[in-house]
């Protein structure tokens, strides 16, 4: 971006006609987050409404306007596109959230899209928040989606700083920069505590494990969306230093914030890697688990198979005397056959041959 200039005359828009927004609930937050005016590094004003911001940027031309919006409504965007010239595509991208990171010039308005990200420790997630940033000449507006950066840190820090400050937008979009690559670096900690947990119930044998793997890889694959485009926007910026006359200062900071965004995209890709990783060493471990089930229980199978041999012969050797027991009833004289003399030893002898016959059967086929 060129150096900073009083707005030119040809810019200058007659003030909008005021645009009835739709009613919000009562419960709703304003879009207009903070309206700030600033000459030389330092407050001017605060003014309340987009039509008094307007109208005092034209009173003070030499001048930035630094507005915050949260979710605003499609008549406010139009309403900042008509005093500030914004491009009709940058605009319907800022309507809309779930746009992928970029950097967009459009004349001498940059658009820039950052995904903001902190970590929530209670159900250890990820939470990502979506920054849209116009910068211009004298101007600076910001819209988020989300509750992910908050960035009266950013103010309150630019404001303590007034030479900085006095840079014009560009400083504040490096600052907003920083603060959304700072804000990474909780989260990079968190996610390094969540992966050394997981490792520990990998071989703890926790089953409920794989599922936290795979949110967290999801996460992870999101974080990654977030980190690795930051890393092509920084750099080009930094290729137009020369050409946009960027100050010294704001370069060396651009380049400490590219180091920055730079070292956490190695991180997250190294987070994805050892997820990966585990995930396989996890379903390794579930597969030799299962196998040893499987194995236990065929052996619990084969063991109670050989009972059951036992009980079946031991069964059916009992069957045998209970048969020609039954035949023939010892219920007549000199039995069997009714008057055979030699009836009875002879009933003895056939129990104790089928019985014996039925065990050496058995026992050969090794039930016994």
């Amino acid at each position: 971006m060129s150096d900073r200039h009083p707005r030119a005359a040809w810019r200058r828009r007659p003030e909008p006609p005021p645009v009835d927004s739709p009613a919000r609930p009562p419960s709703a937050e304003p879009s207009v987050v903070q309206s700030t005016l600033y000459r030389d590094g330092r407050r001017v004003s605060s003014p309340t409404t987009l039509a008094d911001t307007f109208r005092q940027l034209r009173e003070h031309p030499d001048g930035m306007a630094w507005i915050g919006l949260q979710r605003p409504t499609a008549e406010e965007l139009h309403s900042l596109a008509a005093e500030f010239d914004l491009h009709e595509l940058a605009v319907e991208d800022a309507m809309e959230a779930h746009q992928r990171p970029k950097l967009e010039r459009y004349g001498d308005t940059l658009f820039v899209v950052l995904r903001a990200a902190r970590y929530l420790d209670a159900p250890e997630e990820v939470d990502f928040g979506e920054l849209h940033v116009f910068v211009g000449p004298d101007f600076l507006i910001t819209v988020r989606h989300g509750a992910a950066p908050d960035l009266s840190a950013v103010r309150r820090r630019m404001e303590e700083n007034p030479e900085l400050l006095a840079l014009g937008p560009e400083a504040v979009l490096y600052a907003i920069l920083d603060a959304v690559v700072d804000g990474y670096a909780p989260v990079v900690a968190g996610v390094q505590n969540d992966i050394d947990e997981i490792e520990t119930e990998v071989f703890g044998g926790d089953p409920a494990v794989s599922r936290r793997i795979y949110e967290l890889s999801r996460e992870m694959v999101e974080f990654q969306r977030a980190t690795r485009p930051l890393v092509g926007m920084l750099h080009a910026l930094m290729a137009g230093f020369a050409k946009y006359g960027t100050d010294e200062e704001l370069q060396r900071y651009l380049r400490d914030v590219a180091d920055h965004v730079t070292h956490t995209s190695e991180r997250v890709d190294g987070f994805r890697q050892a997820l990966t990783e585990i995930l396989t060493v996890n379903a390794t471990l579930v597969t030799q688990e299962q196998n040893a089930e499987m194995r236990a229980l065929a052996e619990a199978g084969f063991e109670q198979n050989e009972e059951i041999k036992k009980i079946s012969s031991w069964a059916a050797i009992l069957f045998a005397p209970t048969l020609v027991g039954t035949i023939y009833g010892m219920n007549f004289d000199h039995m069997p056959e009714l008057h055979w003399a030699g009836g009875y030893p002879f009933a003895v002898v056939l129990m104790a041959a089928v019985c014996t016959s039925l065990y050496v059967v058995f026992k050969r086929k090794d039930w016994l």
